[in-house]
């Protein structure tokens, strides 16, 4: 009885190795026939804010064609690593996924990175920063609609501390502004003065708001459309001077 089941048990062992061993030399036979392959061409898209693409997909397929064309090449002769590395490279370029599908085309997606503010350095260069810091060159296919900074104190790709605190605050108050459709229309041009701390130019208006640094700024902006509300709405946009937000749970009017 003992050995009838030992019998058994060995056969199903070997059943199984038998299946195992022949889905593999499936699978191996199934890759080497798909590496042996050409490419049937290629489908980029594009992830980013739609009508407002800083690189196109000429752009991309330029990138991908530096070593020759795509189409007709062998399968098994793409480093899709390599060329996602590629693409990466551009600045423009967040990130990048390429794959064959099974119609033997090479699906292309890349993420483009979108900028958030521009700014003005004091020497009067400019660029735009996305919302990691990372420095972008403006595009002469198309010019953003960004809340505008000006006088940031270095044009260095490293910062110091300081500045990197400062590169923080500009962050924070730019995807405020972008993601407040007033403040968005409202919102001029954001001064950096010597000490770091915020001056607002508003389009309607002839006052200069004292905003201080980033901290607590979302409570400056509250307090600041409630003065707009309850204030300015009354007096006209005109009356004051300056608008000083800088101190907790109070706006200081200078006429």
């Amino acid at each position: 009885m003992k050995k009838k089941r030992a019998v058994r048990k060995l056969l199903l062992v070997g059943f199984w190795l038998c299946i195992a061993a022949g889905t593999m030399v499936l699978l191996v036979a199934a890759m080497n026939s798909q590496s042996s392959k050409t490419c049937k061409g290629y489908n980029i898209r594009i992830k980013g804010k739609v009508d407002q693409w800083f690189l196109d997909k000429k752009d991309i397929a330029n990138l991908l064609t530096t070593q020759g064309g795509l189409q007709g090449r062998a399968i098994k002769s793409f480093d899709l690593r390599k060329m996602e590395n590629q693409l990466k490279s551009n600045v423009w370029v967040k990130d990048a996924e390429l794959y064959f599908d099974n119609s033997r085309v090479l699906q292309v997606r890349v993420e483009e990175r979108m900028p958030l503010v521009r700014l003005f350095t004091v020497n009067g260069n400019s660029f735009y920063i996305d919302s990691s810091g990372e420095k972008l060159p403006l595009s002469d296919k198309f010019s953003a609609r960004l809340p505008v900074f000006t006088s940031f104190p270095s044009e260095k790709d490293k910062l110091s501390s300081a500045d990197s605190v400062l590169m923080r605050d500009i962050i924070k108050i730019g995807e405020f502004v972008t993601h407040d459709d007033f403040w968005m229309a409202q919102v001029s041009q954001v001064d950096i003065q010597p000490d770091r701390s915020f001056e607002i130019i508003p389009v309607v208006g002839n006052h200069i708001i004292e905003f201080g640094d980033g901290t607590d700024y979302e409570k400056k902006f509250k307090r600041l459309l409630l003065f707009y509300q309850q204030v300015l709405s009354k007096t006209g946009m005109d009356v004051y001077q300056r608008l000083n937000v800088r101190y907790a749970r109070q706006v200081i009017g200078v006429k």
